[in-house]
């Protein structure tokens, strides 16, 4: 990063450059016409400054440690250098996980040029079949005096394409930007959730036990009768569950033992756990 931007809050060190990160990545990308304020946002959040005056020729991406509800991430971000109109978007539709399309409330212009850059992701996202999250950010909310572009088209504009939309100023309150990063980092994550394999739920037809034969009574020599079986034979034998409620059979061999029920283990029906 330039001197000019100052010391970022967190940048890995010369000595850790090549290490791959052991961090979730959020990759955003910055896209808007020139003065909209990309550059002014990015250095905010990097560094908590404003600086009003930057080379729009220039074109880099910085990294920052993060700390997402309470969770860390590795978040780069593309400050691009399109002057009004998407070029060479390869760059930056293959690289980024979000984006960011950024217009000045001042500036009409600048919001029509919003469009493309939409429009553009969307045609992306459709050939590849995936979805991106995207925020439409209206920018200097200081210059409210000057407005040329209402809330309410903003809100239109990103209802749309289906966006998240906010207003900021990379010159007030340092919390509102980075909101909005976290709030990119989050819908990251959350595509990403959705986006996971689920897993195969193997479900099985119910059987039934193997049938026993009713026991019979036969008299001992001793005139009492005893419980014979003709496969099984024990003491206060129960029956076997089937496998729609399956209970934990014991084996009493004493009427002097508690006549508690035995716990129960439910299983859902038609299920087996593997």
């Amino acid at each position: 990063m330039s001197s000019m931007f100052g010391k970022p809050r967190a940048t890995p060190s010369t000595t850790d450059r090549h290490l791959p990160s052991l961090l979730p990545e959020c990759n955003v990308a910055i896209l808007g016409c020139r003065g909209s304020g990309k550059s002014a946002l990015t250095v905010k959040f990097l560094t908590k400054r404003f600086i009003s005056e930057y080379d729009p020729n220039l074109e880099d991406t910085y990294m920052s440690e993060e700390t997402v509800d309470q969770q860390p991430v590795l978040m780069k971000v593309m400050d691009t250098a399109d002057q009004d109109v998407p070029v060479n978007c390869e760059r930056y539709l293959n690289w980024a996980n979000a984006f960011m399309v950024v217009y000045s409330i001042d500036n009409k212009r600048s919001f029509e040029g919003c469009h493309q850059y939409l429009d553009t992701i969307s045609l992306h996202a459709k050939g590849i079949q995936h979805d991106y999250p995207i925020l439409l950010l209206g920018n200097k909310l200081d210059l409210e005096q000057y407005r040329q572009v209402t809330k309410a088209e903003g809100v239109s504009l990103a209802a749309k394409y289906g966006c998240l939309f906010y207003e900021v100023s990379a010159c007030l309150e340092f919390e509102a930007v980075q909101h909005v990063f976290h709030e990119a980092a989050r819908e990251v994550r959350r595509e990403m959730e959705r986006n996971l394999p689920v897993r195969p739920l193997f479900i099985t037809e119910e059987r039934p036990f193997l049938h026993l034969a009713a026991p019979t009574a036969v008299a001992s020599k001793h005139g009492l009768a005893s419980c014979t079986l003709n496969t099984l034979s024990t003491v206060n034998y129960k029956e076997i569950p089937s496998v729609a409620q399956a209970k934990l059979v014991t084996v009493k061999s004493s009427r002097a033992q508690s006549k508690r029920k035995a716990p129960t283990l439910t299983l859902l029906k038609g299920f087996k756990i593997f």
